[in-house]
């Protein structure tokens, strides 16, 4: 039942991750790439667009047939709660505010947050910190998969399945790897949900939150948009463990196919990353990079070397220590 094709285990390295150094150098290099740190002045009025434009169809939804309710929850509802993730992945980094007003942000991502049906963005904040400052650290970067993922998912219909689970793997497997106590910030993000997700109940019935809900899942699981989650990090050539895309999604997904750039600097938002590349064209152009979402899903699911064993992972300082 287990492992029967292809990888048997993670990529295993024993240097550090290379964004850091990265950084240093096109820092000393282009110093003007700091002038690209700054909030994006257009993301929370995007936000709050999109958020309104759900609770719309929220009222549009009410007397559709369940065919087309799931239809459109798919084909819209999957994209704009998907996008929405990938705002609250920008206010993360203090992209609506800036850093002097922290709590702006966090707030906001709650407000963010309220269209997916289920609280995500405090959590997503507490554990995304991991994923840059320990990039593949064993035990501490979440979004790696679990072993019981790679042995489990690693023929075609499976892997296809775990595409289509990817909401419940990356909200479950944080529990596992490296659970943390509940913060403030995540009990008061499952509160303003509840309120509203009651209210939406009492206001429009079972169809607006089964929409939402369905977005949220459908458009996080086997979804066109979802193939960023594999082509960012999944090791699909021998030594690159990070990955960008420049194709026309990153129009609706906040510029989150520029992935080696948002690495090496974190702090600015997507709205600027091809910015950075312009700038220093040369620590990119050469880079191996994906050109489709829709075929770094069907060589994941159809390429033997590919699968959830397919990362680069490190032991990490921090992780030492623990053991």
């Amino acid at each position: 039942m287990g492992n029967s094709a292809g990888r048997s285990d993670f990529e295993w390295v024993y240097t550090d991750q290379p964004h850091t150094q990265r950084r240093k150098e096109m820092l000393a290099k282009y110093p003007a790439i700091k002038a690209l740190m700054r909030p994006d002045p257009h993301l929370k009025w995007t936000v709050l667009g999109m958020v309104l434009v759900q609770l719309l169809a929220c009222w549009l939804v009410r007397g559709l047939a369940w065919r087309w309710l799931l239809f459109w929850a798919y084909a819209f509802g999957g994209c704009v709660n998907h996008s929405l993730t990938l705002a609250i992945h920008d206010i993360s980094h203090n992209a609506a505010f800036g850093t002097a007003r922290a709590s702006h942000n966090r707030w906001f991502a709650i407000f963010a947050n309220l269209p997916m049906g289920v609280p995500y963005a405090a959590s997503f904040k507490k554990y995304h910190v991991d994923h840059h400052r320990y990039l593949g650290g064993d035990g501490l970067d979440v979004d790696v998969p679990t072993r019981l993922e790679g042995w489990l998912f690693c023929t075609p219909a499976r892997k296809l399945l775990w595409l289509a689970l990817q909401p419940f793997f990356y909200s479950l497997r944080p529990l596992c790897v490296n659970p943390k106590a509940v913060t403030r910030m995540e009990v008061l993000n499952a509160l303003v949900q509840l309120a509203a997700d009651a209210t939406i109940f009492a206001l429009g019935g079972v169809k607006p939150m089964v929409y939402l809900l369905a977005s949220s899942l459908l458009g996080l699981g086997l979804h066109p948009i979802s193939g960023h989650f594999v082509a960012e990090h999944y090791m699909f050539l021998k030594g690159h463990e990070t990955y960008s895309y420049y194709g026309p999604l990153n129009w609706i997904t906040f510029n989150v196919g520029y992935h080696m750039e948002h690495h090496d600097f974190p702090s600015i938002p997507g709205c600027n990353l091809p910015l950075v590349r312009k700038i220093a064209p040369e620590y990119y152009d050469h880079l191996p990079q994906h050109h489709s979402w829709v075929k770094v899903l069907w060589d994941f699911v159809f390429e033997d070397s590919l699968g959830p064993y397919a990362r680069v992972k490190r032991v990490c300082k921090l992780a030492e220590d623990r053991l």
